[in-house]
C-alpha cells in the first residue's frame, strides 16, 4: 500500500506523462504510432525516416531518441513531450531519465515473426545480416525483454501496459479501447481502430 501511494505522488510530482511506444524492431510499435495519431494524440516526430515497403504508412521515428544513451547529450529535449507520444526502442527504455513520468505502450510480438521481418527488411535493403544464429538471437531477445520488463515495472516514473501485435490485428477495437483507458487521454478508439492495416501482418508464424 505505502509503495502504491509513493508511486501516485512521485507521479503526480513529475507532471503530465511521456506515452512511450515501445517494443523490439518489428514489434509492431509505428503501426502503434499510426493509431495514436489516428485516435488524436499529438507525436513527436520529425519524418526524416520517410515510408518505404517495409513501413509503407511510415515510421513516425525522432531522430533525437538515438541520443538517449549517450551520456555525453542532455536528454532535458523529452521534457517537451509531456502529453505527447513518442517511439523509443524497447534497449533504450533503461536510459530514460527519471524526471519524466512514463506511459509505455509495450508492443509483444512472436520473435519468429520478429526476426522473420527484420531479416527481410535487411534483404530488400540488400544489408548484410549481422544478427548472427537465430536460436542464440532469441535467447538475447529474450532476456533482454525479461530486463525491460523487470525495469518498467520497477520505476516509480513508469506505467505500462502490454499489446500483443496479433491481438491488435485480429480486434483492433478492443485493443484500442484498452489503450485509451491506459493512457486516458481521451483519445477516440474508433478512429485509432480505423488505422489497423491488416494486409500490413505479412510475416506469420
Amino acid at each position: 500500500m505505502f509503495e502504491g501511494i509513493k508511486k501516485a505522488l512521485t507521479r503526480r510530482r513529475l507532471g503530465p506523462p511521456i506515452v512511450v511506444i515501445s517494443g523490439l524492431p518489428r514489434s509492431g510499435t509505428s503501426m502503434m504510432m499510426n493509431m495514436l495519431k489516428g485516435g488524436g494524440l499529438d507525436l513527436g516526430i520529425d519524418e526524416i525516416r520517410k515510408a518505404d515497403e517495409d513501413n509503407p504508412k511510415g515510421y513516425f521515428e525522432l531522430e533525437q531518441v538515438k541520443d538517449l544513451d549517450k551520456g555525453d547529450k542532455d536528454p532535458g529535449w523529452l521534457r517537451a513531450y509531456r502529453g505527447k507520444g513518442v517511439k523509443i526502442i524497447s534497449f533504450l527504455i533503461p536510459h530514460l531519465p527519471s524526471d519524466n513520468y512514463y506511459k509505455i505502450v509495450f508492443m509483444r510480438r512472436e520473435l519468429d515473426e520478429v526476426m522473420a521481418s527484420q531479416a527481410k527488411m535487411l534483404t530488400r535493403r540488400d544489408e548484410e545480416d549481422k544478427r548472427g544464429d537465430d536460436e542464440k538471437m532469441k535467447r538475447n531477445y529474450s532476456v533482454h525483454l525479461k530486463k525491460v520488463n523487470f525495469e518498467m515495472r520497477e520505476s516509480m516514473h513508469i506505467d505500462h501496459l502490454y499489446v500483443d501485435y496479433k491481438e491488435v490485428v485480429k480486434d483492433p477495437r478492443a485493443q484500442a479501447e484498452a489503450i485509451a483507458s491506459f493512457l486516458d487521454m481521451n483519445l477516440d478508439p474508433a478512429k485509432m481502430a480505423a488505422a489497423v492495416d491488416a494486409k500490413l501482418y505479412r510475416n506469420r508464424s
